[in-house]
């Protein structure tokens, strides 16, 4: 080989040495970039309010017993009739009541049981049911109920379809609102995080909202309402 093809070949090597070098500092330096976007940190976000509840479903149950259907029957009537002027005699709107249909009892039909079935064959349950967005209005006249008891109505309570029901309709008015300040609590968790570990935080990586529920404040307070969401989000982190 001449001296002109070894100055050749060590000129080649060298050059080959040297992008095989830059080769590798541009990988590491490409894997330490990926490493560092690998770092993230996942936090949760709480956002709890109050809320009045906008409609209210209140169902008044009374009972009637007879030996006799007409006379029944007649008797559910005269409830319902009383139940109403009540109401309406109490600022409840006509349009805002409604009566469902009796669930009427025969004993002497029944298959089951023995002895004295009581003084009468013929029990019915009729409940007159109050939808209305007048919150207050209703609880007022909710706190004079004795009145029917004075008419001679039975009023019963206790079971599921007697229970007074509360609903709270403008969840999706208040959502943005509640979703934006659980991401800005989440924030908060990530930022005392990242400070905690000498880190700085970066954008949002990931997130999850969490279903919204809504319950009652307490037992005592069914119409105001808690409602609730929790969020998932991911940061990443950076030195």
């Amino acid at each position: 080989m001449t001296q002109h093809g070894r100055s050749s070949a060590l000129i080649l090597g060298a050059l080959l040495a040297l992008g095989l070098a830059a080769l590798g500092y541009q990988i590491g330096e490409t894997a330490l970039r990926v490493k560092q976007l690998d770092r993230s940190v996942t936090v949760k976000g709480l956002s709890e309010q109050e809320h009045p509840a906008d409609i209210v479903i209140w169902p008044i149950q009374f009972a009637v017993a007879g030996n006799e259907l007409g006379e029944l029957y007649a008797g559910i009537d005269e409830g319902v009739a009383k139940v109403m002027a009540f109401l309406t005699a109490n600022g409840i709107d006509g349009g805002d009541i409604s009566r469902a249909p009796p669930a009427v009892t025969d004993k002497s039909a029944q298959q089951y049981g023995g002895g004295d079935r009581g003084e009468f064959r013929y029990t019915a349950l009729q409940a007159v049911t109050v939808y209305s967005r007048d919150i207050a209005g209703v609880r007022q006249v909710m706190s004079r109920l004795s009145e029917l008891g004075r008419q001679g109505i039975a009023v019963t309570g206790g079971d599921y379809q007697a229970q007074t029901q509360y609903l709270f309709t403008r969840l999706n008015e208040v959502k943005p609102a509640m979703i934006e300040e659980a991401t800005r609590n989440a924030r908060a968790v990530a930022e005392k995080f990242a400070a905690d570990s000498d880190s700085r935080l970066g954008k949002i990586r990931s997130a999850a909202q969490g279903q919204f529920s809504i319950e009652d404040r307490d037992a005592n307070n069914p119409h105001i309402k808690k409602v609730r969401v929790v969020s998932t989000v991911e940061f990443y982190l950076a030195d």
